[in-house]
């Protein structure tokens, strides 16, 4: 027996076509073929996003996932072709189940369909820190189906992708970390309000954590029923430490209002009694 009747010895028949040794060997030469372009395609797009993105390879891992899945799909068809399945057929054919499965399966595809979304608009990246909920975390792992992501108390959560393409959610690395520290504070109305004002303004100019080239802001938001209010905003870069900048900011302007001799006031109420009250009471109390 020689190698073209090896190649063409018959392993199988569907529906009419054999499947041949020759023909299981293309097939098998094809998903390698493919498994080559694939790595060659990952390669290739490392290095472009390495060149375009400086280093930043957040995203990295996932966009090359993507890309195999993608040539390795289509080598799979190739094959599949190649032994002699009509794929037209095989797919008319698997149409109902389908259908069934992706009822059952729904929330899953869904899921993967937002994951590809997010790796495609890279609007969130492993690294970033958004706000989920009202809880600030960093997102640590961007997968497929989830995203791994940690707050600021050390918890880990597992956050559907979908949650994250629906919702409206808070980046504060997107484009730049830039994050406003804001507090109030009210003061007593017989305050010097020139005072105040310069007391607030040293104390957020020479915040240590303050950017540089953004300069602080300090407003008078209202008078309140036994206070004066301010607000005063500081620009950080490093947003993940908001607790900790906002409790330090809150020290410095507590220090600051103190030696300018500002009083920061508190809920206080006077209560006034009309004459008529004040004699009934002295009347209750024997005329005293």
């Amino acid at each position: 027996m020689n190698l073209e009747d090896i190649l063409r010895f018959e392993l199988a028949n569907l529906r009419g076509v054999p499947v041949t040794v020759g023909t299981l060997a293309t097939a098998i030469g094809i998903v390698a073929a493919g498994w080559i372009i694939s790595a060659t395609v990952q390669r290739a797009a490392r290095r472009t996003l390495e060149k375009r993105d400086a280093g930043d390879n957040k995203n990295l891992h996932g966009v090359l996932r993507l890309s195999h899945y993608a040539v390795m799909l289509v080598a799979g068809g190739v094959a599949l072709e190649t032994l002699g399945i009509n794929l037209t057929t095989l797919f008319a054919a698997g149409a109902i189940f389908a259908i069934g499965l992706g009822f059952a399966m729904q929330n899953v595809v869904q899921n993967f369909v937002s994951g590809v979304i997010l790796l495609i608009e890279r609007t969130i990246r492993p690294g970033d820190i958004i706000e989920l909920d009202g809880v600030l975390v960093r997102v640590k792992e961007l997968g497929m189906r989830s995203t791994l992501v940690r707050s600021r108390f050390d918890e880990e959560m597992i956050v559907p992708n979908s949650m994250l393409v629906i919702s409206t959610i808070k980046n504060y690395t997107l484009h730049d970390p830039l994050y406003r520290v804001r507090t109030t504070v009210g003061v007593a109305y017989s305050s010097d309000l020139k005072a105040v004002f310069a007391a607030l303004e040293s104390t957020a100019i020479t915040f240590s954590a303050r950017v540089e080239g953004h300069d602080p802001v300090i407003l008078l938001t209202g008078f309140g029923t036994s206070s004066v209010d301010f607000e005063v905003s500081v620009w950080t870069n490093d947003p993940w430490s908001e607790r900790k900048l906002l409790s330090a900011l809150n020290t410095a302007i507590w220090w600051a209002l103190k030696e300018a001799g500002v009083t920061i006031s508190f809920p206080q109420q006077d209560i006034h009694l009309d004459r008529e009250v004040v004699d009934a009471l002295r009347g209750l109390a024997g005329g005293k």
